[in-house]
């Protein structure tokens, strides 16, 4: 089992008291904007967790699809739906191979969904590649992911070391050559256990975003800065930025 299939695991309720959890509304009322408040949108969210997203948008009355690779995440998901009273189509799925074409007006993929957890470069742009194949020729993707304009700057020991937090080890390491972050997480699951996770991650530069974006082509990419719970047009993203946020349009 991959890290982050044992993380999700048997973490649902307490990925939901997680403090980068705390943004949904914000970020919602963010793609809202980006798609006019247009209630007849086809959304799709991949990674959705326990589904913050996808909740926040079905409440203001949107037709939501949300996939994940946890069957736990996905069980949460719809407890959520069925006690706000509103209509989910939430499916196990597998972000790199979506059981869809041409469906969607809007995808998104926020807050590490599935991209760019995967342990290879090809498998993180089979996510991009699949999100793109399930949206309209005139939809829109919007996600999230780690900036390597900050690693990049910083130097990489002091990046190390303030990435560190509670649960983790010192054991950090970032390779420059692959741009990956390796480190070890402990983490107490929702039945009290406590895991040890080898965590792998990649960070991306804007330049790596842009390419791979044009290569599905999509012809407007913007990349901004990415502040929790607060998404915006308005933040240019800087080398402070742990996190961008992107927008593909075709």
């Amino acid at each position: 089992m991959k890290w982050y299939q044992e993380l999700f695991n048997n973490y649902a309720k307490t990925y939901e008291n997680e403090v980068f959890t705390q943004g949904t509304v914000g970020e919602v009322d963010f793609i809202e904007k980006e798609i006019k408040e247009d209630k007849k949108c086809r959304i799709l969210d991949v990674g959705c967790g326990t589904g913050r997203h996808a909740l926040e948008l079905a409440k203001r009355g949107y037709s939501v699809t949300g996939v994940d690779l946890s069957e736990n995440m996905l069980n949460r998901a719809r407890e959520k739906a069925t006690s706000a009273g509103v209509n989910i189509d939430f499916q196990l799925a597998d972000a790199r191979n979506l059981p869809f074409e041409d469906e969607f007006d809007l995808v998104i993929i926020i807050c590490g969904g599935a991209f760019p957890l995967m342990e290879t470069d090809q498998m993180n742009y089979q996510i991009l590649e699949s999100a793109a194949r399930a949206l309209k020729k005139d939809g829109k993707l919007i996600f999230t992911t780690m900036n390597g304009l900050f690693p990049l700057f910083h130097s990489v020991q002091d990046f190390i070391n303030s990435n560190i937090i509670e649960g983790e080890s010192s054991e950090n390491h970032f390779d420059l050559m692959t741009f990956r972050e390796k480190s070890i997480m402990e983490v107490v699951d929702d039945s009290g256990a406590t895991r040890i996770l080898e965590c792998d991650e990649r960070y991306y530069v804007p330049s790596e975003i842009t390419w791979l974006l044009q290569s599905l082509d999509f012809r407007k990419i913007d990349i901004y800065g990415c502040k929790l719970g607060e998404f915006s047009r308005d933040e240019p993203l800087t080398t402070d930025d742990y996190e961008m946020l992107i927008i593909a349009e075709y």
